[in-house]
């Protein structure tokens, strides 16, 4: 039988991140990500539901996410899921799934490096960030709208 674990979510930071290191120097962060639902039901209301994921980046992604993003910033993630167990100090079993990323991309506006350019998405230290054309939004500042003289009519 074939298996499959991908996870791909949008959504804000929960919490800044927080930044620790294994034994062997390898960066680890972990944060929340909160992701929103909205739908209307079938009375007619707006309704909302709201998701909380823990997430957990190693590596360089790990170190770029602690510098660029913070508490309410939106981000997309890419990952699997993994499912954690340990025993808890009263001898009790816990366990709970979290998403490691594996790739992301930021949301919003450009974050800055050092010298003013834009830094790198993550994932993998050659991706390179991508264009807002490139993202599916058009020269004329709104997503999949080209400009007023790109309509053939």
């Amino acid at each position: 039988m074939a298996n499959f674990n991908k996870v791909l979510l949008m959504g804000n930071l929960t919490r800044d991140p927080q930044l620790s290191y294994t034994p062997n120097q390898t960066a680890v962060v972990d944060f929340g990500l909160a992701v929103n639902r909205r739908w209307t039901g079938q009375d007619g209301a707006q309704k909302e539901d709201v998701c909380f994921v823990d997430c957990r980046a190693f590596g360089k992604p790990a170190e770029t996410l602690n510098k660029y993003m913070s508490k309410g910033k939106p981000v997309f993630i890419e990952g699997r899921l993994t499912y954690d167990t340990w025993t808890a100090q009263d001898g009790s079993k816990k366990s709970r799934l979290r998403v490691t990323v594996e790739n992301f991309q930021f949301l919003g506006g450009a974050p800055s490096g050092p010298e003013g350019r834009p830094s790198g998405t993550g994932g993998h230290e050659s991706a390179e960030r991508v264009a807002p054309a490139e993202a599916g939004q058009m020269p004329s500042g709104e997503p999949g709208r080209p400009p007023e003289d790109d309509i053939p009519f």
